[in-house]
Protein backbone atom coordinates (compact mmCIF):
# COMPACT_ATOMS: atom_id res chain seq x y z
CA UNK A 1 0.00 0.00 0.00
CA UNK A 2 1.34 3.38 -0.90
CA UNK A 3 0.11 6.88 1.06
CA UNK A 4 -2.04 8.79 -1.42
CA UNK A 5 0.14 12.08 0.33
CA UNK A 6 3.06 10.12 -1.19
CA UNK A 7 1.48 9.73 -4.82
CA UNK A 8 0.20 13.10 -4.93
CA UNK A 9 3.55 14.50 -4.20
CA UNK A 10 4.78 11.92 -7.20
CA UNK A 11 2.48 13.27 -9.79
CA UNK A 12 1.96 16.89 -8.72
CA UNK A 13 4.61 18.20 -11.39
CA UNK A 14 2.21 17.35 -13.81
CA UNK A 15 -1.13 19.47 -12.95
CA UNK A 16 -1.79 22.32 -14.47
CA UNK A 17 -3.41 25.10 -12.41
CA UNK A 18 -6.63 25.89 -12.91
CA UNK A 19 -8.56 27.92 -15.64
CA UNK A 20 -10.23 30.87 -15.44
CA UNK A 21 -14.17 30.00 -16.66
CA UNK A 22 -16.84 32.13 -15.88
CA UNK A 23 -19.59 30.48 -13.90
CA UNK A 24 -22.70 30.29 -16.29
CA UNK A 25 -24.81 30.89 -12.89
CA UNK A 26 -24.25 31.52 -9.25
CA UNK A 27 -26.74 29.06 -7.82
CA UNK A 28 -27.59 28.37 -4.27
CA UNK A 29 -26.02 24.54 -4.01
CA UNK A 30 -22.25 24.46 -2.99
CA UNK A 31 -20.40 22.70 -4.62
CA UNK A 32 -18.97 19.02 -4.51
CA UNK A 33 -15.74 18.07 -3.24
CA UNK A 34 -13.98 14.68 -2.32
CA UNK A 35 -12.00 13.59 0.59
CA UNK A 36 -10.87 10.48 1.86
CA UNK A 37 -13.36 8.03 1.28
CA UNK A 38 -16.35 10.59 0.83
CA UNK A 39 -18.03 13.33 -0.64
CA UNK A 40 -18.20 17.12 0.69
CA UNK A 41 -20.53 20.08 0.12
CA UNK A 42 -20.04 23.34 1.99
CA UNK A 43 -18.10 21.46 4.35
CA UNK A 44 -20.82 18.72 5.26
CA UNK A 45 -20.81 15.10 4.12
CA UNK A 46 -22.81 14.85 1.13
CA UNK A 47 -24.89 11.73 0.05
CA UNK A 48 -26.02 10.88 -3.00
CA UNK A 49 -29.81 10.07 -3.15
CA UNK A 50 -30.97 10.38 -6.63
CA UNK A 51 -32.46 8.79 -9.61
CA UNK A 52 -31.27 8.09 -13.17
CA UNK A 53 -33.41 10.84 -16.15
CA UNK A 54 -33.26 9.64 -18.95
CA UNK A 55 -36.72 9.80 -20.27
CA UNK A 56 -37.07 7.78 -23.74
CA UNK A 57 -34.34 5.91 -23.12
CA UNK A 58 -31.43 5.61 -25.87
CA UNK A 59 -34.06 5.32 -28.55
CA UNK A 60 -34.57 9.05 -28.44
CA UNK A 61 -30.91 10.11 -27.03
CA UNK A 62 -32.40 14.09 -26.19
CA UNK A 63 -31.33 16.01 -23.94
CA UNK A 64 -33.39 16.11 -20.92
CA UNK A 65 -32.11 19.38 -19.62
CA UNK A 66 -33.73 21.22 -23.00
CA UNK A 67 -36.81 20.58 -22.54
CA UNK A 68 -37.99 22.41 -20.06
CA UNK A 69 -41.52 22.39 -19.89
CA UNK A 70 -40.99 18.54 -19.08
CA UNK A 71 -38.45 19.41 -16.74
CA UNK A 72 -40.05 21.63 -14.35
CA UNK A 73 -43.02 18.99 -14.28
CA UNK A 74 -40.08 16.41 -13.26
CA UNK A 75 -38.49 18.88 -11.30
CA UNK A 76 -41.62 18.81 -8.74
CA UNK A 77 -41.95 14.81 -8.81
CA UNK A 78 -38.09 15.02 -7.83
CA UNK A 79 -38.69 16.62 -5.04
CA UNK A 80 -41.94 14.78 -4.09
CA UNK A 81 -39.37 12.10 -3.92
CA UNK A 82 -36.83 13.99 -1.91
CA UNK A 83 -33.79 13.48 -4.10
CA UNK A 84 -31.35 15.53 -4.12
CA UNK A 85 -29.15 14.38 -7.24
CA UNK A 86 -30.03 13.08 -10.83
CA UNK A 87 -27.76 11.08 -13.47
CA UNK A 88 -28.13 12.05 -17.34
CA UNK A 89 -26.22 9.36 -20.17
CA UNK A 90 -26.72 11.78 -22.76
CA UNK A 91 -26.67 15.76 -23.16
CA UNK A 92 -26.04 17.90 -26.15
CA UNK A 93 -23.28 19.89 -25.27
CA UNK A 94 -23.92 22.47 -28.55
CA UNK A 95 -26.44 24.14 -26.45
CA UNK A 96 -26.31 26.17 -23.64
CA UNK A 97 -28.23 24.55 -20.24
CA UNK A 98 -28.44 27.50 -17.98
CA UNK A 99 -32.39 27.35 -17.69
CA UNK A 100 -32.32 24.03 -17.12
CA UNK A 101 -29.61 23.67 -14.78
CA UNK A 102 -30.62 26.78 -13.14
CA UNK A 103 -34.52 25.14 -12.30
CA UNK A 104 -32.28 22.26 -10.85
CA UNK A 105 -30.29 24.20 -8.56
CA UNK A 106 -33.38 25.80 -7.54
CA UNK A 107 -35.22 22.49 -6.89
CA UNK A 108 -31.57 21.55 -5.16
CA UNK A 109 -30.51 19.08 -7.12
CA UNK A 110 -27.37 18.29 -8.45
CA UNK A 111 -26.35 16.33 -11.74
CA UNK A 112 -24.13 13.58 -12.22
CA UNK A 113 -23.33 13.53 -15.83
CA UNK A 114 -21.58 10.79 -18.27
CA UNK A 115 -19.33 12.86 -21.18
CA UNK A 116 -20.24 9.98 -23.52
CA UNK A 117 -23.24 10.00 -26.47
CA UNK A 118 -24.09 7.09 -27.84
CA UNK A 119 -22.06 7.39 -30.95
CA UNK A 120 -19.07 9.31 -29.40
CA UNK A 121 -17.84 6.88 -27.47
CA UNK A 122 -15.08 3.96 -26.89
CA UNK A 123 -15.44 0.90 -29.13
CA UNK A 124 -14.32 -1.92 -26.80
CA UNK A 125 -14.96 -4.69 -29.43
CA UNK A 126 -10.78 -5.59 -29.63
CA UNK A 127 -7.65 -3.86 -28.83
CA UNK A 128 -7.52 -2.04 -32.72
CA UNK A 129 -10.93 -0.64 -32.13
CA UNK A 130 -10.22 0.46 -28.41
CA UNK A 131 -7.34 2.37 -30.08
CA UNK A 132 -8.83 3.60 -33.31
CA UNK A 133 -11.65 5.25 -30.91
CA UNK A 134 -9.43 6.79 -28.55
CA UNK A 135 -9.21 9.79 -30.62
CA UNK A 136 -8.87 13.11 -31.32
CA UNK A 137 -12.69 13.85 -32.61
CA UNK A 138 -13.72 11.82 -29.80
CA UNK A 139 -11.77 13.63 -27.06
CA UNK A 140 -13.01 17.18 -28.52
CA UNK A 141 -16.28 15.93 -27.55
CA UNK A 142 -15.78 15.40 -24.17
CA UNK A 143 -13.54 18.16 -23.16
CA UNK A 144 -16.64 20.17 -25.14
CA UNK A 145 -18.84 18.41 -22.91
CA UNK A 146 -16.95 19.27 -19.99
CA UNK A 147 -16.46 23.45 -20.85
CA UNK A 148 -20.72 23.10 -21.32
CA UNK A 149 -20.89 22.11 -17.47
CA UNK A 150 -17.93 22.72 -15.70
CA UNK A 151 -19.21 26.40 -14.85
CA UNK A 152 -22.12 25.11 -13.15
CA UNK A 153 -22.19 24.86 -9.21
CA UNK A 154 -24.42 22.21 -9.36
CA UNK A 155 -22.28 19.73 -11.50
CA UNK A 156 -21.75 17.02 -8.99
CA UNK A 157 -19.52 15.14 -10.99
CA UNK A 158 -18.36 13.41 -14.43
CA UNK A 159 -18.38 9.95 -15.16
CA UNK A 160 -15.61 9.15 -17.88
CA UNK A 161 -17.43 5.46 -19.31
CA UNK A 162 -20.04 3.28 -17.98
CA UNK A 163 -20.03 -0.24 -18.44
CA UNK A 164 -17.35 -0.10 -20.65
CA UNK A 165 -16.29 -3.77 -18.88
CA UNK A 166 -19.09 -5.67 -18.77
CA UNK A 167 -17.93 -8.93 -19.21
CA UNK A 168 -14.80 -11.37 -18.18
CA UNK A 169 -13.62 -11.10 -21.36
CA UNK A 170 -13.06 -7.50 -22.04
CA UNK A 171 -10.92 -6.16 -19.06
CA UNK A 172 -8.38 -4.55 -21.67
CA UNK A 173 -10.20 -1.77 -22.02
CA UNK A 174 -9.33 -0.65 -18.72
CA UNK A 175 -6.21 1.14 -19.75
CA UNK A 176 -8.34 3.40 -22.02
CA UNK A 177 -11.20 4.17 -19.56
CA UNK A 178 -8.07 5.16 -17.18
CA UNK A 179 -6.87 7.40 -19.68
CA UNK A 180 -9.75 9.26 -20.81
CA UNK A 181 -10.34 9.85 -17.14
CA UNK A 182 -6.61 11.37 -17.00
CA UNK A 183 -7.35 13.16 -20.15
CA UNK A 184 -10.72 14.84 -18.38
CA UNK A 185 -8.77 15.39 -14.96
CA UNK A 186 -6.18 17.24 -17.00
CA UNK A 187 -8.84 19.24 -18.89
CA UNK A 188 -10.74 20.34 -16.08
CA UNK A 189 -7.28 21.68 -14.43
CA UNK A 190 -6.19 23.16 -17.45
CA UNK A 191 -9.90 24.75 -18.50
CA UNK A 192 -12.03 24.96 -15.67
CA UNK A 193 -12.43 26.97 -12.65
CA UNK A 194 -12.68 24.29 -10.06
CA UNK A 195 -11.93 20.70 -9.18
CA UNK A 196 -14.71 18.68 -10.36
CA UNK A 197 -14.51 14.56 -9.17
CA UNK A 198 -13.87 12.44 -12.10
CA UNK A 199 -14.74 8.81 -12.27
CA UNK A 200 -16.12 5.47 -13.64
CA UNK A 201 -19.22 3.63 -13.47
CA UNK A 202 -18.82 -0.18 -13.44
CA UNK A 203 -20.77 -2.78 -14.09
CA UNK A 204 -21.34 -5.23 -11.73
CA UNK A 205 -19.37 -8.29 -12.77
CA UNK A 206 -18.54 -10.53 -10.35
CA UNK A 207 -15.63 -11.97 -11.88
CA UNK A 208 -14.09 -8.67 -11.95
CA UNK A 209 -15.65 -5.91 -10.31
CA UNK A 210 -12.85 -5.58 -7.51
CA UNK A 211 -10.10 -5.52 -9.73
CA UNK A 212 -11.76 -2.53 -11.59
CA UNK A 213 -11.79 -0.72 -8.25
CA UNK A 214 -8.36 -1.27 -7.46
CA UNK A 215 -7.65 -0.27 -11.17
CA UNK A 216 -9.08 3.43 -11.31
CA UNK A 217 -8.10 3.74 -7.61
CA UNK A 218 -3.87 2.57 -8.11
CA UNK A 219 -0.86 3.93 -9.75
CA UNK A 220 1.75 6.60 -8.50
CA UNK A 221 -0.21 9.46 -10.82
CA UNK A 222 -2.54 11.37 -9.21
CA UNK A 223 -3.89 12.55 -12.34
CA UNK A 224 -4.82 9.13 -13.87
CA UNK A 225 -6.62 7.73 -10.87
CA UNK A 226 -9.94 8.30 -10.27
CA UNK A 227 -11.71 10.75 -7.39
CA UNK A 228 -14.58 8.10 -7.20
CA UNK A 229 -15.53 4.51 -7.82
CA UNK A 230 -19.32 3.43 -8.64
CA UNK A 231 -21.27 0.48 -9.83
CA UNK A 232 -24.13 -0.51 -10.83
CA UNK A 233 -25.45 -2.59 -8.60
CA UNK A 234 -28.94 -5.09 -8.96
CA UNK A 235 -28.25 -7.55 -6.04
CA UNK A 236 -30.45 -6.62 -4.00
CA UNK A 237 -33.70 -8.20 -4.89
CA UNK A 238 -36.75 -7.98 -2.32
CA UNK A 239 -37.43 -9.54 -0.70
CA UNK A 240 -33.90 -9.34 0.71
CA UNK A 241 -31.99 -8.00 3.48
CA UNK A 242 -28.37 -6.60 4.09
CA UNK A 243 -26.41 -9.62 4.39
CA UNK A 244 -29.01 -12.14 1.69
CA UNK A 245 -28.08 -9.41 -0.56
CA UNK A 246 -24.32 -9.85 0.11
CA UNK A 247 -24.44 -6.37 0.47
CA UNK A 248 -22.79 -6.76 4.58
CA UNK A 249 -19.39 -8.58 2.42
CA UNK A 250 -19.06 -5.72 -0.51
CA UNK A 251 -18.87 -3.60 2.94
CA UNK A 252 -16.62 -5.89 4.20
CA UNK A 253 -14.33 -6.11 0.78
CA UNK A 254 -14.86 -2.19 0.11
CA UNK A 255 -13.63 -1.40 3.98
CA UNK A 256 -10.34 0.52 3.13
CA UNK A 257 -11.07 1.42 -0.43
CA UNK A 258 -9.42 4.97 -1.11
CA UNK A 259 -12.21 6.39 -2.67
CA UNK A 260 -15.69 7.66 -2.23
CA UNK A 261 -17.73 4.54 -3.52
CA UNK A 262 -21.27 4.44 -4.53
CA UNK A 263 -23.98 3.01 -6.74
CA UNK A 264 -24.18 4.58 -9.75
CA UNK A 265 -27.90 2.09 -10.53
CA UNK A 266 -29.67 0.14 -8.12
CA UNK A 267 -33.23 -1.18 -7.92
CA UNK A 268 -33.94 -5.24 -9.18
CA UNK A 269 -37.60 -5.75 -10.68
CA UNK A 270 -37.05 -9.18 -10.50
CA UNK A 271 -39.99 -9.10 -7.66
CA UNK A 272 -41.81 -6.02 -6.39
CA UNK A 273 -39.56 -3.47 -5.39
CA UNK A 274 -39.89 -3.00 -1.98
CA UNK A 275 -37.07 -0.86 -1.61
CA UNK A 276 -36.08 -2.04 2.12
CA UNK A 277 -32.55 -1.29 0.53
CA UNK A 278 -32.73 2.26 1.07
CA UNK A 279 -32.57 1.91 4.84
CA UNK A 280 -29.69 0.07 4.47
CA UNK A 281 -27.76 1.76 2.16
CA UNK A 282 -28.06 5.16 4.30
CA UNK A 283 -27.51 3.03 7.59
CA UNK A 284 -23.91 3.07 9.27
CA UNK A 285 -24.06 -0.18 8.46
CA UNK A 286 -22.81 1.14 4.75
CA UNK A 287 -22.12 4.88 5.12
CA UNK A 288 -18.16 4.14 5.98
CA UNK A 289 -17.76 2.60 2.72
CA UNK A 290 -20.95 4.16 0.79
CA UNK A 291 -21.93 7.60 -0.25
CA UNK A 292 -25.74 6.82 -1.27
CA UNK A 293 -26.69 5.91 -5.02
CA UNK A 294 -28.96 6.72 -7.94
CA UNK A 295 -32.45 4.58 -8.37
CA UNK A 296 -33.07 3.18 -12.03
CA UNK A 297 -35.20 4.82 -13.47
CA UNK A 298 -37.31 7.85 -13.37
CA UNK A 299 -39.65 7.00 -16.85
CA UNK A 300 -41.00 3.59 -17.35
CA UNK A 301 -39.41 2.70 -20.60
CA UNK A 302 -39.46 -1.07 -22.27
CA UNK A 303 -37.03 -2.72 -19.90
CA UNK A 304 -39.41 -2.76 -17.30
CA UNK A 305 -37.94 -0.19 -14.88
CA UNK A 306 -39.41 3.02 -14.15
CA UNK A 307 -40.85 5.45 -11.31
CA UNK A 308 -43.42 7.17 -13.52
CA UNK A 309 -45.45 6.80 -17.04
CA UNK A 310 -45.63 9.43 -19.42
CA UNK A 311 -49.62 9.80 -20.29
CA UNK A 312 -50.12 12.71 -22.83
CA UNK A 313 -47.20 14.89 -21.68
CA UNK A 314 -48.43 14.20 -18.02
CA UNK A 315 -46.23 12.42 -15.45
CA UNK A 316 -48.17 9.12 -13.41
CA UNK A 317 -46.71 8.30 -10.41
CA UNK A 318 -46.85 4.11 -10.04
CA UNK A 319 -46.38 2.31 -6.62
CA UNK A 320 -42.67 2.18 -7.38
CA UNK A 321 -42.37 5.74 -7.09
CA UNK A 322 -44.88 6.00 -3.76
CA UNK A 323 -42.92 3.19 -1.85
CA UNK A 324 -39.88 4.98 -2.97
CA UNK A 325 -40.77 8.12 -1.46
CA UNK A 326 -41.91 6.76 1.86
CA UNK A 327 -38.89 5.02 2.01
CA UNK A 328 -36.76 8.13 1.43
CA UNK A 329 -38.57 10.03 4.22
CA UNK A 330 -38.27 7.22 6.71
CA UNK A 331 -34.52 7.30 6.42
CA UNK A 332 -32.55 9.91 7.59
CA UNK A 333 -28.96 10.42 6.50
CA UNK A 334 -26.91 9.65 9.24
CA UNK A 335 -25.04 12.36 11.51
CA UNK A 336 -21.74 13.93 11.72
CA UNK A 337 -19.59 11.87 9.51
CA UNK A 338 -21.41 8.60 8.83
CA UNK A 339 -17.51 6.71 9.64
CA UNK A 340 -16.35 8.11 6.71
CA UNK A 341 -12.08 8.06 6.73
CA UNK A 342 -10.26 11.48 6.23
CA UNK A 343 -6.91 9.55 5.38
CA UNK A 344 -6.67 6.88 2.32
CA UNK A 345 -3.98 4.62 1.25
CA UNK A 346 -3.68 4.24 -2.27
CA UNK A 347 -3.84 0.51 -3.20
CA UNK A 348 -2.10 -1.48 -4.96
CA UNK A 349 -2.39 -2.44 -8.96
CA UNK A 350 -4.42 -5.69 -9.33
CA UNK A 351 -1.87 -8.20 -11.19
CA UNK A 352 -2.57 -9.69 -14.64
CA UNK A 353 -4.66 -12.62 -13.96
CA UNK A 354 -7.43 -14.87 -15.43
CA UNK A 355 -10.13 -12.49 -14.79
CA UNK A 356 -7.60 -9.27 -15.06
CA UNK A 357 -5.91 -8.62 -19.00
CA UNK A 358 -3.82 -6.20 -17.89
CA UNK A 359 -0.22 -6.79 -17.75
CA UNK A 360 1.32 -3.06 -17.49
CA UNK A 361 0.66 0.24 -15.76
CA UNK A 362 1.28 2.11 -18.88
CA UNK A 363 -1.44 4.06 -20.59
CA UNK A 364 -2.06 5.11 -23.82
CA UNK A 365 -0.90 8.90 -24.35
CA UNK A 366 -3.11 11.59 -25.39
CA UNK A 367 -3.60 11.97 -29.05
CA UNK A 368 -1.14 14.89 -30.21
CA UNK A 369 -4.35 17.19 -31.37
CA UNK A 370 -6.25 16.48 -28.50
CA UNK A 371 -3.17 17.71 -26.13
CA UNK A 372 -3.97 21.19 -27.72
CA UNK A 373 -7.16 21.11 -26.87
CA UNK A 374 -6.35 21.01 -23.41
CA UNK A 375 -3.69 24.09 -23.66
CA UNK A 376 -6.28 26.01 -25.90
CA UNK A 377 -9.67 24.86 -25.07
CA UNK A 378 -12.06 22.28 -27.28
CA UNK A 379 -14.25 24.78 -28.72
CA UNK A 380 -18.10 24.20 -29.99
CA UNK A 381 -19.32 20.82 -28.97
CA UNK A 382 -20.83 18.87 -32.07
CA UNK A 383 -24.19 17.80 -29.88
CA UNK A 384 -26.03 15.22 -30.84
CA UNK A 385 -24.28 14.23 -34.12
CA UNK A 386 -25.57 10.89 -35.90
CA UNK A 387 -21.64 10.32 -37.49
CA UNK A 388 -19.69 8.02 -34.78
CA UNK A 389 -16.13 9.24 -33.89
CA UNK A 390 -14.91 5.95 -33.35
CA UNK A 391 -12.85 5.91 -36.69
CA UNK A 392 -13.26 9.56 -37.57
CA UNK A 393 -9.72 11.24 -36.00
CA UNK A 394 -5.67 10.52 -35.40
CA UNK A 395 -5.57 7.88 -32.50
CA UNK A 396 -2.79 7.93 -29.72
CA UNK A 397 0.65 7.22 -30.87
CA UNK A 398 1.28 4.54 -28.69
CA UNK A 399 0.66 0.81 -30.25
CA UNK A 400 -2.67 -1.00 -29.24
CA UNK A 401 -0.95 -3.14 -27.02
CA UNK A 402 0.26 -0.21 -25.39
CA UNK A 403 4.00 -1.27 -25.51
CA UNK A 404 5.13 2.09 -25.62
CA UNK A 405 2.64 3.78 -23.72
CA UNK A 406 3.50 6.16 -20.34
CA UNK A 407 2.47 5.12 -16.66
CA UNK A 408 2.97 8.92 -16.09
CA UNK A 409 1.20 11.68 -16.71
CA UNK A 410 2.93 14.32 -18.67
CA UNK A 411 2.60 17.90 -18.37
CA UNK A 412 0.72 19.76 -21.36
CA UNK A 413 0.03 23.30 -20.28
CA UNK A 414 3.70 23.90 -22.09
CA UNK A 415 3.23 23.13 -25.88
CA UNK A 416 4.72 19.74 -25.68
CA UNK A 417 3.50 17.10 -27.66
CA UNK A 418 3.07 14.16 -26.02
CA UNK A 419 5.28 10.92 -26.96
CA UNK A 420 5.42 7.08 -25.97
CA UNK A 421 7.70 6.00 -22.80
CA UNK A 422 9.51 3.10 -22.36
CA UNK A 423 7.00 0.09 -20.80
CA UNK A 424 7.63 -0.73 -17.44
CA UNK A 425 6.22 -4.06 -17.48
CA UNK A 426 2.99 -5.63 -15.37
CA UNK A 427 0.88 -4.47 -12.85
CA UNK A 428 1.65 -4.65 -9.18
CA UNK A 429 1.95 -7.70 -7.53
CA UNK A 430 -1.43 -7.40 -5.45
CA UNK A 431 -4.72 -9.58 -6.71
CA UNK A 432 -8.09 -10.23 -5.42
CA UNK A 433 -11.11 -11.12 -7.23
CA UNK A 434 -14.91 -9.74 -6.26
CA UNK A 435 -17.00 -11.77 -4.07
CA UNK A 436 -20.28 -9.69 -4.46
CA UNK A 437 -23.10 -10.80 -6.44
CA UNK A 438 -23.17 -10.73 -10.29
CA UNK A 439 -26.19 -8.37 -11.39
CA UNK A 440 -29.14 -10.00 -13.09
CA UNK A 441 -28.81 -10.47 -16.69
CA UNK A 442 -31.46 -7.38 -17.37
CA UNK A 443 -29.26 -5.02 -14.84
CA UNK A 444 -26.00 -5.88 -16.63
CA UNK A 445 -27.29 -4.37 -19.40
CA UNK A 446 -27.84 -1.11 -17.65
CA UNK A 447 -27.15 2.29 -18.31
CA UNK A 448 -25.08 1.80 -21.04
CA UNK A 449 -23.68 4.71 -21.46
CA UNK A 450 -20.49 5.54 -22.05
CA UNK A 451 -17.38 4.78 -23.63
CA UNK A 452 -18.54 1.74 -25.26
CA UNK A 453 -19.74 0.13 -28.18
CA UNK A 454 -19.09 0.10 -31.94
CA UNK A 455 -21.62 1.87 -34.53
CA UNK A 456 -22.09 -1.74 -36.18
CA UNK A 457 -23.02 -3.01 -33.30
CA UNK A 458 -25.14 -0.75 -32.05
CA UNK A 459 -27.30 -0.67 -35.20
CA UNK A 460 -27.95 -4.60 -35.25
CA UNK A 461 -28.51 -4.53 -31.74
CA UNK A 462 -25.82 -7.16 -31.07
CA UNK A 463 -24.15 -5.55 -28.29
CA UNK A 464 -25.30 -4.97 -24.60
CA UNK A 465 -24.29 -1.44 -22.23
CA UNK A 466 -24.43 0.31 -25.53
CA UNK A 467 -23.70 3.72 -25.16
CA UNK A 468 -25.98 5.03 -23.17
CA UNK A 469 -29.13 2.82 -24.19
CA UNK A 470 -30.89 1.50 -21.46
CA UNK A 471 -31.48 -2.09 -20.18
Amino acid sequence: MRSSTLALAVASAVLPTFGQVVKRQSGSLPTITTEGNAFYAGGERWYMRGVAYQPGGAADAADPLLDLDSLRRDVEQFQTLGINAIRIYTIDNSQNHDEGMAILDEAGIYLTLDVNTPLVSLNRDSLDTLHASYNDVYLQSVFATVDAFAGYNNLALFFSGNEVINARNNTNAAPYVKAVTRDIKQYIAAQANRPIPVGYSAADVAQNIYPQAQYFACGEDATARADFFAFNDYSWCDPSSFTQSGWDAKVQLYGNYSLPLFLSEFGCIENEREWNEIAALYSTNMTSVYSGGLVYEYTIEPNGYGLVELQNGQVVPNQDFERLQAAYAATPNPTGEGGARSNTEVPECPAEGEEWAVETDNLPVIPANAAQYIRDGAGAGPGLTEESSQWAGEPSETEPDLSNGSPVSEDLSNGTVPTGGESNGGGSSNSSSSNGTAADDAAADSGAGSLQLSLSALLVGSAIAAAHVMP
